[in-house]
């Protein structure tokens, strides 16, 4: 009986250990350091990595960018994540591509898929994404392949003041019939507020379908306008981030990261970004 606390701790862990991956391994995942340094808290902010977060907040975009990055969940190498994103501005609205791989040889998600943005007015944007998943299991279970739709608003309330809303697999779509297993669906509403070109504060609501209501706040400062530092904090499991960032001429921008989670420990991660000038 004395080792029961210790029974009790770890099944809380494992536990743990399975919601905080159950989203990554049916659809969806954050990507790039910069978001994920700021517990996640992005459906407002306008980079690349929008394409994983709010396809509305790419329409600012002005130049093309490209992005790569890398997690590693809770230093465990089957639960690792590569995640690629691709903006091109055209004469009306924003194309974009991506790409975003999870697990490892026995268990693989992998989701690609295309979008479109446009900045309907001065003050908001829509967006649109389509995209193709596939799931794979090892030793001879066979794949999956499914499609789904995701949604996104971004409204400017003020010049420093944001507002944006998305909706990832809007359809509901089923993976299998058995217990009527689906894919991921997911709700986000934040904001954020810029206090100064160098300070910039994100909160963010998140619901997914199948869990509890996620609350999450981000902070980026910028001592410099090359160099960021950013912190973040997330609930529903608990979470806090920390990260930087260094842009090179301002076109190429190296940032990583890391969050903590008191019962499973730590993800790193990296990403890498260039935009035109």
């Amino acid at each position: 009986m004395r080792n029961s606390p210790n029974c009790v701790l770890l099944f809380v862990r494992f536990c743990l250990f399975l919601t905080c991956t159950s989203l990554f391994a049916q659809g969806w995942a954050p990507a790039g350091s910069r978001s994920r340094s700021m517990g996640d808290a992005s459906v407002t902010l306008s980079d690349v990595w929008a394409y994983h977060h709010n396809p509305a907040a790419l329409a600012k975009l002005k130049k093309w960018g490209v992005g790569i990055s890398y997690e590693n969940r809770f230093l465990l190498k089957e639960l690792q994540t590569q995640s690629f994103a691709l903006a091109l501005p055209i004469k009306k609205g924003v194309l974009s591509l991506g790409a975003q791989s999870f697990g490892y040889t026995q268990f693989r998600s992998l989701k690609t898929g295309v979008g479109y943005s446009l900045a309907i007015t001065d003050i908001f944007s829509i967006g649109t994404q389509i995209n193709l998943h596939r799931l794979s299991l090892g030793q001879g279970y066979g794949n999956t392949l499914k499609a789904t739709g995701e949604l996104g608003v971004l409204a400017k309330i003020k010049d420093n003041w944001d507002v944006g809303f998305s909706v990832y697999n809007f359809s509901r779509t089923l993976l299998s019939s058995y217990e009527e297993d689906r894919l991921t669906t997911l709700m986000r509403l934040g904001t954020s507020y810029r206090f100064s070109e160098k300070l910039l504060v994100c909160a963010e609501a998140e619901k997914n379908v199948d869990y509890p209501l996620r609350g999450k706040v981000g902070i980026e400062y910028l001592p410099t306008s090359a160099l960021a530092f950013r912190t973040g904090f997330s609930t529903n499991p608990i979470e806090m981030d920390a990260g930087m960032g260094y842009c090179f001429k301002q076109a190429f921008n190296l940032d990583f990261g890391t969050s903590y989670n008191t019962y499973v420990g730590w993800s790193p991660n990296v990403s890498f970004t260039y935009r035109l000038k």
